[in-house]
């Protein structure tokens, strides 16, 4: 049966093509429609239309906008609608006919066209999806090229570039009295005009060509009447040195992050009073871990969508006297950092992926002219994680190995996503790579492997990243090389236990491959307070190190750990006590004594009114080397652990629907297709349902006597979440309030309330 219309044609597709319908278009079926009616009309309303062709290529929008040309939207139209056949020949010499015919079953899927036996039928407001002026695909492109506009830009005056840059930002056609014919040559529009870099469309009326509005907007440039996507041509690399560029990365990556929680949890950082992260601070972070700003604002955003850090008032309270919120470490990092490299580095990958915010526009000005902060609220665009997805998918669509340029992946994607073309300039490509390569996603501009394993989507996605990350890390080494000038050099990562005693005892001087360490008298006093002894010391190096230990070491370990702990202090508040008499009256008799209100109550015994570890630290601050010792007089590490703060109840990831499985969208089409027969019925006698006592009888009646007869009813049910709806069914039972029904359709028996019946109809 050919359609005539639009609820006819769907009424005529099969359950499979309505539910591809319903996935590709969820908003459809919220909330259920009664009948192929309301479903039609749904499928043409604006919003809905202009939501089912974000992800249409160029090639559907090019049919589109043939149809829409030929007139087939205009119901009274003299001219027959555009058939299949006559498609083909107006595009066959731009693309093949396989491609058009895909193309063709992606807009019929998505009920954007309809067709008519061979005749093809355009949704109405199609036409204002389309990306670019009605025209631009089936008119030969007369403009000029890229490099012709590039080269002709910079000429303008600052009068004509401004006219250029407003319609650029505004849309690209504008009304002016200058268009005229006899206006002024040395008009801007007329300038432009004779550049034919605008187009005149009548006296008043001006249009921006395609190329230049794409080249002002920094956008890729691909125009309309190019059908087939463009064809990169990726540069080949090697998939294991891709992996080892990416895993080096990582390396660095989990280092400095390890730094900026370090730093945030011994000086929380002070949060802006619109939430972010001042400019001072985040220059504070970058100076002390030793990187630039940029990764800083990379790194503090990159933890905070892990979870890692969170903003509030931390446990202890920083010594400021403030009632504001400050950035510090969540308890989630102390579970973080004893995980494996591999395992933290897919915490990160995934916070990033999915993070709704654009790091790298951090010190960008808004448009009060102002930088934008980290952590600011600015920063979030909801559609970051779906450009994210689309320039990396991209990538994996290629060999292992294949590394494609910033404008070769903008071009493909602005051909692929019309749409979204602005979303994949130049600057946002490379931005993006940029972060991708830092976060160890992309190696020499090719994805890695680990990466590769994460985009897959998956359930296991997560873990096969883990496995392939940590094939792509070197392997831990359990040695080091001490030099005579007192450095140590990891030829690799340590494993974890040796990299914890080496960093107690030696600063790290310069990280990567091969991180080296600086052994001092300062390190060496760091892992004696922290209670190792000199005989541990000698052994992890005589243990450890792959070259003869150097005698400087040796005399430095002793040194310290001779003068280390001859002076001891306690609880008391504090005490302090030692073996030599005089070493005790030299530090009563310093000014230090006064600060820290120590008394001596015996000739090797002093008590102190102030903690023991400011105790410590004002000692030492003074130029003696004090340990701390417990109640047994063990050396007791005293070190600081860093600010904690918990994070947020409320503070929980945007939420997202759940789209409804196959199984769920196939029981609301064969609920559709009963509503529609309901409403299509042609009915006998009837009752409608007004509460009164006589009017129920009625209906008990009606539906006996079809139980009776075994004929078909049309019932109005009202569900428990109040929505309406019209079904036949054939009943067979009525009785303890309920109505038991057998579905003509699925041959299954079904049970409805008799209360909620509103409406019983006998059909002919």
């Amino acid at each position: 049966m050919t359609a005539t219309s639009l609820a006819g044609w769907l009424g005529a597709r099969t359950d499979a093509q309505l539910v591809t319908l319903l996935e590709l278009r969820p908003d459809l079926a919220v909330p259920l429609p009664s009948s192929m009616a309301v479903l039609a009309a749904r499928a043409e309303q604006r919003a809905s239309v202009l939501r089912a062709t974000d992800d249409l290529d160029t090639l559907d929008f090019a049919i589109l906008e043939t149809l829409a040309v030929h007139g087939v939207t205009r119901t009274d139209s003299n001219g027959a609608p555009l058939t299949r056949a006559e498609l083909h020949v107006q595009l066959s010499d731009r693309v093949p006919a396989a491609a058009i015919d895909a193309a063709i079953e992606r807009l019929t899927a998505r009920a954007l066209v309809w067709t008519s036996e061979d005749e093809l039928h355009l949704i109405t407001a199609a036409v204002e999806a389309l990306p670019w002026p009605i025209g631009s695909t089936t008119e030969i492109p007369d403009s000029l090229t890229e490099p012709e506009v590039r080269e002709a830009l910079p000429e303008l005056t600052s009068a004509a570039r401004a006219l250029l840059d407003k319609l650029a930002s505004t849309g690209p056609r504008g009304r002016t009295r200058d268009a005229a014919p006899g206006t002024p040559a040395d008009r801007p529009v007329q300038q432009l005009l004779a550049r034919r870099l605008l187009n005149r469309i009548d006296d008043e009326t001006v249009e921006l060509p395609v190329t230049v509005g794409q080249v002002l907007r920094d956008e890729p440039v691909t125009h309309p009447h190019a059908l087939t996507p463009p064809t990169p041509k990726p540069k080949k690399q090697a998939a294991a040195d891709v992996n080892a560029v990416a895993a080096g990365e990582v390396g660095e990556l989990l280092r400095h992050c390890t730094a900026v929680l370090d730093i945030l949890g011994q000086a929380p950082a002070p949060a802006l009073r619109a939430g972010g992260l001042g400019v001072r601070e985040l220059r504070r972070i970058a100076k002390q871990t030793g990187i630039d700003e940029p990764r800083a604002g990379l790194l503090v955003e990159l933890l905070a969508a892990a979870r890692l850090i969170e903003k509030g008032l931390p446990d202890p309270p920083p010594e400021v006297d403030s009632a504001d919120d400050f950035w510090a470490p969540t308890p989630a990092v102390d579970a973080w950092l004893e995980a494996p490299l591999a395992r933290r580095w897919v915490a990160l990958a995934m916070a990033w992926l999915e993070l709704d915010r654009m790091p790298w526009m951090i010190g960008m000005r808004d448009a009060n002219d102002k930088p934008l902060a980290a952590l600011a609220l600015e920063l979030r665009n909801p559609h970051a994680p779906r450009d994210r997805h689309a320039m990396l998918g991209l990538l994996a669509e290629y060999p292992s190995g294949s590394a494609l340029t910033p404008a070769d992946i903008g071009r493909v994607l602005a051909w692929r996503q019309p749409r979204w073309r602005r979303h994949f300039r130049l600057e946002a490509v490379e931005q993006t790579l940029a972060e991708a390569a830092a976060l160890g996603f992309v190696g020499r501009g090719a994805l890695g492997s680990p990466a590769r394993a994460l985009l897959h989507g998956a359930p296991t996605s997560a873990a096969d990243a883990e496995a392939a990350m940590e094939a792509a890390l070197p392997a831990p080494v359990d040695h080091v090389l001490v030099q005579a000038d007192l450095t140590v050099i990891a030829p690799g990562p340590l494993t974890a236990e040796l990299q914890h005693r080496v960093e107690l005892v030696a600063d790290v001087e310069s990280a990567g491959a091969a991180t080296v360490y600086r052994i001092s008298e300062t390190s060496v006093r760091r892992a004696l307070d922290a209670g190792l002894t000199a005989a541990e010391l000698h052994a992890l190096f005589t243990k450890h190190s792959r070259t003869p230990i150097p005698q400087a070491l040796t005399y430095l370990i002793d040194d310290v750990a001779r003068r280390h702990g001859q002076l001891r202090a306690g609880m008391a508040q504090s005490f302090l006590r030692s073996d030599d008499p005089a070493l005790l009256a030299q530090v009563l008799a310093a000014p230090v004594a006064g600060a820290l209100a120590l008394r001596a109550i015996a000739p090797t015994v002093a008590i102190a009114q102030a903690p023991l570890g400011e105790v410590l630290e004002q000692l030492r601050a003074a130029g003696f080397a004090p340990a701390g010792e417990d109640s047994s007089g063990i050396i007791v590490d005293l070190r600081q652990r860093g600010a904690r703060i918990s994070a947020r109840p409320n503070a929980r990831p945007p939420w997202r629907p759940t789209p409804p499985s196959t199984e769920q969208l196939a029981l609301l089409v064969t609920e559709l297709r009963a509503a529609d027969r309901a409403t299509s019925a042609r009915s006998g006698q009837s009752v409608r349902m007004d509460g009164t006592r006589t009017n129920t009888a009625a209906t008990l009646a009606l539906l006996q006597l079809a139980a009776r007869v075994r004929r078909s009813v049309n019932i109005g049910y009202v569900d428990a979440s109040g929505v309406a709806t019209q079904r036949v069914v054939e009943p067979l039972k009525v009785g303890n309030g309920q109505l038991d029904a057998l579905d003509p359709v699925t041959g299954a028996v079904r049970h409805f309330t008799l209360h909620r019946i509103a409406s019983v109809a006998l059909l002919e």
